[in-house]
């Protein structure tokens, strides 16, 4: 039995690396040749940090615009959100305010970590660090990481990033219940 469960949702443009970091993350594996996702993908990983055990229910929304209208409904009762960017295609962080957008009228102020993806392609990187930085600072979002699913550079700190994020926010409400 868990001590917290948490719905997190892994968003962001088509090939941006959503399922690659979700299943490197569950699994430990990268796969090359992934198929489209349709609608969302669900996985669950339960870990411990900080003596609590705590279960991810990880929500891998498609990126395509064709299935954006599904969001909101799959936002209700999300706690945490990652949004992915490649940093070798400017135009996947433009689409940042969109997505924010529609998390943030379905679900408030949840903690969203901006994630500038496919860090083993540095040397094609079209999109700065500092830009990405800034990006999350503008939007007001609660971190900002790069990470590579292929060579799992940073993966783990993400997901140990919002678990603390989320504990921090959460563990006052069930303190209180207990």
């Amino acid at each position: 039995m868990e001590d917290y469960r948490f719905k997190h949702l892994i968003l962001g443009d088509s090939t941006t690396g959503k399922t690659s970091l979700t299943i490197k993350y569950i699994s430990g594996s990268f796969l090359e040749d992934l198929r489209l996702t349709i609608g969302v993908d669900f996985y669950n990983k339960t870990l411990l940090y900080e003596d609590k055990r705590v279960r991810l229910q990880i929500w891998d929304f498609a990126g395509e615009k064709r299935f954006r209208f599904l969001l909101p409904k799959y936002c209700k009762g999300a706690n945490s959100a990652f949004f992915l960017y490649d940093i070798t295609k400017p135009i996947t962080l433009e689409h940042l305010p969109e997505w924010i957008s529609i998390i943030r009228k379905s679900e408030g102020d949840i903690p969203i970590v901006l994630i500038g993806s496919k860090l083993d392609l540095d040397e094609e990187r079209n999109v700065s660090r500092e830009e990405g930085k800034k990006a999350a600072s503008k939007y007001n979002l609660a971190g900002y990481i790069e990470l590579s699913s292929k060579t799992g550079e940073n993966v783990e700190e993400a997901f140990k990033l919002i678990t603390g994020l989320l504990l921090e926010k959460f563990k006052p409400f069930n303190e209180k219940n207990k």
